[in-house]
């Protein structure tokens, strides 16, 4: 008992107790759950076995996923009949589940931020193609770093300026977004001390400025790729009109 009750501590301990087989090389033979909970005494280490199953449980589901919010969340999703904009019921952050980005970024697509987070070149979404966006040649060998294309300068230079315009734009409004939720927070903080009026209005108006934010952020994406489409106007239209009451707000 002892040698199983190390064996099995030390595989729990170096997240690789799923699917842990028995240390006799020809055995393949793997201890159950009640097992493992009769060997180890541990309730600190009982407790990490139990949350490995549960990983790989959640990892094994393609229809589960757990919550993206970089704060960190432990809450599992459903993907399935969940529709776009749905909230965990815990932490309230919006998830996408189409994509690598960490969160829901409407109306930019997953495309979209897939092109948008690479510094240098671009890289197709589809087939992962890497290329230059100056001269559209393939990324490698030819070109070793961003500024190795003489192809097209003028062209380029103007592209260059225009993402930067739109980066920037973008980035004010993440930052106008966490200012929202800071202040949110100090707003919460101040209406729990008594003898204090509600300020319920006032996180109201935080939430809908953090939303808005979100919104105006990922537009900047969004318009940045489709400049040249007729509905862009309409688009740029409602985008200004968003903004001004934003910042109003």
């Amino acid at each position: 008992q002892p040698c199983w009750s190390e064996y099995l501590t030390t595989r729990i301990e170096q997240n690789m107790i799923v699917n842990c087989t028995c240390p006799i090389s020809e055995c393949r033979a793997q201890p159950t759950a009640a097992f493992i909970c009769s060997i180890v005494s541990s309730e600190e280490i009982i407790a990490k076995y139990e949350k490995a199953l549960l990983r790989g449980y959640v990892e094994c589901c393609s229809n589960l996923t757990w919550c993206t919010n970089p704060q960190g969340c432990d809450q599992i999703l459903l993907k399935d009949g969940l529709g776009y904009g749905a909230a965990c019921s815990k932490c309230s952050w919006i998830s996408c589940f189409n994509c690598s980005f960490p969160e829901a970024h409407y109306p930019a697509s997953c495309s979209h931020m897939s092109q948008w987070v690479d510094d240098d070149g671009m890289t197709c979404a589809k087939c992962n193609h890497g290329f230059c966006w100056r001269c559209l040649k393939p990324w490698r060998p030819t070109h070793k770093d961003y500024y190795n294309c003489s192809a097209m300068v003028s062209k380029a230079a103007w592209q260059e300026k225009r993402f930067q315009d739109y980066n920037e734009r973008c980035t004010f409004h993440h930052r106008a977004r966490e200012f929202a939720v800071s202040l949110r927070n100090r707003v919460s903080s101040i209406s729990e001390m008594p003898k204090i009026r509600t300020l319920t209005f006032v996180l109201d108006a935080c939430k809908v400025l953090e939303q808005a934010r979100k919104v105006l952020a990922y537009s900047c994406v969004y318009s940045y790729y489709n400049q040249d489409t007729e509905s862009m106007d309409i688009v740029e239209q409602q985008t200004e009109s968003l903004e001004l009451h934003t910042n109003a707000l």
